[in-house]
């Protein structure tokens, strides 16, 4: 069986006890049916991963005694930016959770012209807090000790606008250019991509005047939650830690 692989907000040492919070705790206790003495691996995103052992496994509160620090994950080679525009329910969550997977440092949500989904305040902080568990759950299945950084939503022409990456890049089909023909970043990298509808065309422009250089990932027009996977894919292995 594998070893439960939990997130918490906990401060975490080489030894002691924890009590985790109240949704780790009812995971371990009534998803998986632990008892005192399983084996658990915990995080903080503080960059390290603990050995510990369940001393006492109550529905709300599970106690857990840390034996040792089992490894320390170094920073990315490659710092990879995700602006995405909202896209609709399962569309957004597959994108963040895979990005996620993908080794994304930090994503920027948008909200573009062409952007279907709309969010109130309160519907908005909802929407964040689920991001923030999908990013969270991705972190715990793939062995992440880092949390990614999930910014606030902001309009188009803020993100556009106030982005530092040496390196910018826009994914358009439209464009004759790819990954290929530009140079290798020296550490960060941005990627806009558009929501279900695309860019339209005067944002494709500003992102030009911006800075950001349009590219195309083959032959294929490929869906809002495809196209920043490939790109990712693609970054980590001619530039990040899947250049082997």
């Amino acid at each position: 069986m594998r070893i439960p692989r939990i997130f918490t907000n906990q401060d975490l040492t080489h030894t002691g006890s924890v009590t985790l919070e109240k949704e780790p705790s009812r995971h371990l206790s009534q998803v998986l049916r632990l008892k005192p003495g399983a084996d658990l691996l915990l995080f903080n995103g503080n960059g390290n991963e603990y050995a510990a052992r369940l001393l006492t496994c109550q529905k709300n509160a599970v106690e857990a005694e840390l034996t040792h620090c089992l490894r320390h994950e170094p920073p990315p080679p490659l710092h990879i930016h995700l602006t995405i525009g909202i896209s609709r329910g399962e569309r957004m969550d597959f994108a963040l959770q895979k990005s996620v997977e993908l080794g994304v440092t930090e994503i920027q949500p948008i909200f573009s012209e062409r952007c279907v989904v709309k969010l109130d305040d309160k519907r908005l902080a909802r929407r964040m807090d689920h991001w923030q568990k999908i990013i969270i759950g991705a972190c715990e299945q793939s062995g992440r000790c880092h949390i990614p950084i999930l910014h606030k939503p902001v309009g188009y022409s803020s993100a556009v606008e106030n982005s530092s990456a040496r390196l910018r890049i826009l994914l358009d089909h439209r464009s004759d250019l790819t990954l290929t023909d530009v140079p290798a970043p020296s550490q960060d990298v941005q990627i806009l991509v558009g929501p279900e509808g695309g860019l339209s065309g005067a944002e494709r422009e500003i992102a030009k005047e911006k800075g950001f250089t349009g590219i195309r990932l083959g032959p294929r027009v490929l869906r809002t939650e495809t196209a920043p996977l490939a790109a990712i894919s693609a970054m980590q292995i001619l530039w990040g830690d899947l250049a082997g």
